[in-house]
C-alpha cells in the first residue's frame, strides 16, 4: 500500500490560503461598492473574477493527468512505483498544458 500522508499537510496549506483570498477580495469588492467606487475602471477587476470556463478545463486536464499517473504507479511493481507514479505526473500534467495549449491558442484564432 503507498503512503500519501505527506499530501495533507500540504492540501490543507493550499485551502487554507486559497479561503484568505477569497475572503480578502470579497472585502475588497464590499468596501469598493459601499463607497461608490464601480465604475468603468474598476469593472475589469470584477470581470476577472469571473467563473473562466478554459481555466477550469485546464486544471481539470492537469488533474485528470496527475491521477492517471497515481494510478498507473498503483499498477507497477512496488520497488519502482515511486520512480513511475512521479515521473509520469510530470510527464502527464506536462502534456495536459501542452494541450490546453493548443486549444486556448485555436480558440483565440477564431
Amino acid at each position: 500500500m503507498h503512503s500519501y500522508e505527506f499530501l495533507i499537510p500540504i492540501a490543507l496549506f493550499i485551502v487554507i490560503a486559497y479561503i484568505f483570498k477569497v475572503i480578502a477580495e470579497h472585502k475588497t469588492r464590499n468596501k469598493l461598492i459601499e463607497k461608490g467606487l464601480v465604475d468603468e475602471n474598476v469593472k475589469h477587476l470584477f470581470l476577472a473574477q469571473g467563473h473562466n470556463i478554459l481555466s477550469s478545463l485546464k486544471w481539470g486536464m492537469v488533474l485528470v493527468g496527475v491521477g492517471i499517473a497515481f494510478l498507473i504507479g498503483h499498477f507497477v511493481p512496488e520497488d519502482i512505483s515511486h520512480e513511475v507514479t512521479a515521473s509520469s505526473a510530470l510527464i502527464l500534467a506536462g502534456l495536459a498544458l501542452l494541450i490546453f495549449y493548443f486549444i486556448e491558442a485555436k480558440k483565440e484564432n477564431r
